[in-house]
């Protein structure tokens, strides 16, 4: 019977020599290996201590953004929401009382928003989608959790600080690059 493929070889079958009889080349060629290993620079990186250089387009959480005046920059348009190729992100929308004209820059904004980081891939689509500027992904890590409830992100908790209020941290969320 022929075969399919060529990717069949024979296989030789030769007697081995003393020399491969004793393992020694063998050895001395893993050895020298090992000891070219042991003085090479190591990829470890000391967490805590050291923070590993970022490429300039690393995407990490998603940030809700405010404006200057520290409202918040969601019209809850539902453009990020359809972008999303793994529909992560889910929206309600609510018309803006009056007396609420310092909380929300347009006169709908959105009551419920909610990103699934179980199911987002990273891909930053939101973040072109926006017309408004009000969603980017910024430079920290999406945190470890047990439970599955705590990669569901609200609204909350990806608002960034207000400026006027929180300078400082409105400025470690902004995540501004050095």
């Amino acid at each position: 019977m022929q075969a399919l493929t060529k990717r069949a070889q024979a296989v030789d079958r030769k007697p081995m020599t003393l020399m491969e009889r004793l393992y020694l080349p063998a050895i001395v060629k893993g050895m020298a290996i090992t000891f070219g290993h042991i003085f090479k620079k190591k990829p470890t990186v000391r967490y805590p201590e050291e923070k590993r250089p970022f490429s300039p387009v690393f995407r990490g959480l998603h940030v809700l953004n405010r404006d200057e005046e520290g409202r918040e920059r969601c019209t809850a348009c539902g453009l990020c929401a359809v972008a999303c190729p793994a529909e992560a992100i889910t929206m309600e929308a609510a018309e803006r009382l009056p007396g609420e004209e310092n909380l929300y820059r347009e006169e709908k904004y959105a009551a419920r928003y909610e990103i699934n980081m179980l199911r987002c891939i990273f891909c930053g689509l939101c973040e072109e989608a926006c017309p408004k500027d009000a969603i980017y992904l910024s430079e920290t890590f999406a945190p470890a959790n047990y439970a599955r409830k705590g990669f569901i992100y609200g609204k909350d908790d990806l608002l960034i600080p207000d400026p006027k209020t929180e300078p400082e941290a409105y400025a470690k969320a902004k995540g501004e690059r050095n």
